[in-house]
């Protein structure tokens, strides 16, 4: 019985690449502004706690799933998580030897894990659909506004066009697992509430104790050209809240949003930039 709904065309395959970022984490790499490269930064600090999670959720339930294209559709979630997790914990790491307090930020996330680990097997499943969606939806928003990150870094615009584009192409996998065995849409949709309000929450306050740690936690002019950012122009965050929202409707499904042709043309373009593979 086919489970997956990833289209044709898609391959779920992690690349083996290597990014070293520890000189543009050295400065304000995107585009010397303190507020873009912070909240850049602080979804980077959430990312190797959280994606292990994912790939643990996901495996308590595999050895049910008999479909063969989305058993080999989890080795590769699996695979790509896992190195989006390498990849983040060095870029954390550069984080840290620039002077932040890396440590206290992961202590204050790990609490949060710890509770997130202890839940039923099912929710954090479910949990793990909400925060795919949410990565999914920023990661297409990445790859169709390119001038979100004109001004960073060349490396930098790498790392998060790559870690983008394998978010998008495994986009449907532990909802795919998901949907086959459990299937409880009330139950998807509020553990999608409380993902909202953890992503948010933490997002927020990684961005603060960055911000504070560079002295600018208080500069009006730093949140100023923060909000324009998020909610007025571009307003990256603006521009995803219908997305966002999408995962509420009844009959939701990830690939609802076919954006393939993008895929494909960010694909060729990572493909030409490529850098170290490992």
């Amino acid at each position: 019985m086919a489970i997956s709904t990833t289209p044709s065309g898609v391959s779920v395959a992690p690349r083996h690449l290597d990014f070293d970022v520890s000189q543009d984490l050295k400065t304000d790499w995107h585009g010397n502004d303190a507020f873009r490269t912070a909240f850049f930064n602080a979804l980077s600090l959430q990312f190797p706690e959280g994606e292990q999670q994912f790939i643990n959720a996901v495996r308590k339930y595999r050895d049910r799933i008999d479909d063969p294209k989305l058993t080999q559709e989890i080795r590769g979630f699996i695979g790509q998580e896992a190195l989006h997790s390498r990849e983040h914990r060095a870029y954390n790491e550069g984080l840290k030897a620039r002077g932040y307090d890396i440590d206290a930020i992961d202590r204050r996330f790990m609490k949060h894990m710890e509770w997130v680990n202890r839940l039923p097997a099912s929710r954090q499943l479910a949990g793990t659909c909400g925060a795919e969606h949410y990565t999914a939806v920023l990661a297409n928003a990445i790859l169709s506004h390119p001038e979100w990150m004109a001004g960073a870094t060349p490396k930098m615009q790498q790392l998060w066009r790559w870690h983008a584009i394998e978010e998008t192409e495994h986009k449907s996998v532990a909802f795919d697992v998901y949907r086959h065995c459990i299937g409880n849409e009330r139950l998807r949709r509020v553990v999608f509430l409380f993902v909202t309000f953890h992503f948010f929450r933490f997002t927020f306050l990684n961005t603060c104790s960055l911000l504070k740690a560079d002295g600018k936690l208080w500069s009006l002019r730093t949140w100023l050209g923060g909000l324009n950012f998020l909610w007025g122009r571009p307003g990256v965050l603006r521009h995803c809240l219908p997305d966002f929202m999408a995962y509420l409707r009844k009959g939701f499904q990830p690939w609802q949003q076919d954006n393939r042709p993008l895929l494909e043309r960010s694909l060729k373009d990572l493909e030409m930039n490529s850098p170290t593979a490992r």
